[in-house]
């Protein structure tokens, strides 16, 4: 194996922070990149879509919950299957406690073209409790989670966010394959986001409190401790 040289303890400090340099510039550029993509234009989204979930047939605004923004997981689960991607069940495996996300009135869900008979007993089998959704075609087609290969649909894993006013749904954000790694986290899902993490310093400014409650780390809680 090809292993990392060994070195004192005082080279191993010079080279680290060395590299520390190097990731603080890397996290400067990752902020700047992240209030670009709040800066994105967003479209307004008037395709009546419908899905299938525990509570029976829902709305593109349903999945919202009555929340502000709505981050969907295109997973891949073709209705052929008898099982969901593999690949996409470890990336699911790794999303955290959800109240964080809708502490920040921020709701997260899945979405699959596999009918909801075969998507619930996988679900109960990974022991989920994500919300996660039946979709029509025309939903994954519209936001290219699945494309046209060979004349037949080939799914692919993705997120798309979705900005709510009132009645109103916007598509802001949509990455997939490789734009997808490191994600996850809360706050890495929140980035992805037209509102962010909702804190004073992020760009562009008057976002923080868009959704009517105070700047982000203010209201980070012990999950049991947050009123939905």
């Amino acid at each position: 194996m090809a292993l990392p040289e060994i070195v004192s303890r005082d080279e191993w400090r010079a080279a680290r922070e060395e590299l520390l340099v190097r990731e603080k510039a890397a996290t400067r550029a990752r902020d700047a990149l992240n209030a670009e993509r709040r800066r994105l234009p967003m479209v307004e989204i008037e395709e009546e879509y419908v899905f299938e979930g525990g509570d029976g047939k829902a709305t593109l605004l349903d999945l919202f919950e009555g929340r502000g923004q709505l981050v969907v997981y295109h997973f891949m689960f073709a209705p052929e299957w008898d099982a969901g991607c593999r690949s996409c069940s470890a990336f699911l495996d790794q999303i955290g406690h959800l109240a964080h996300l809708k502490a920040r009135g921020t709701t997260f869900a899945a979405v699959s073209r596999a009918p909801y008979t075969k998507i619930l007993p996988f679900k109960a089998r990974m022991g989920w409790t994500v919300p996660w959704y039946s979709s029509n075609g025309d939903f994954n087609h519209d936001f290219e989670a699945t494309l046209e290969v060979e004349g037949k649909p080939a799914d692919r894993p993705g997120i798309s966010c979705f900005l709510r006013d009132r009645d109103r749904v916007f598509h802001t954000y949509s990455t997939f394959a490789r734009g997808l790694d490191g994600l996850g986290s809360t706050t890495s899902l929140l980035d992805l986001t037209a509102l962010g993490r909702q804190e004073e310093w992020e760009e562009p400014e008057g976002r923080a409190s868009a959704l009517g409650a105070p700047a982000g780390s203010v209201r980070i809680r012990y999950h049991d401790e947050y009123e939905d």
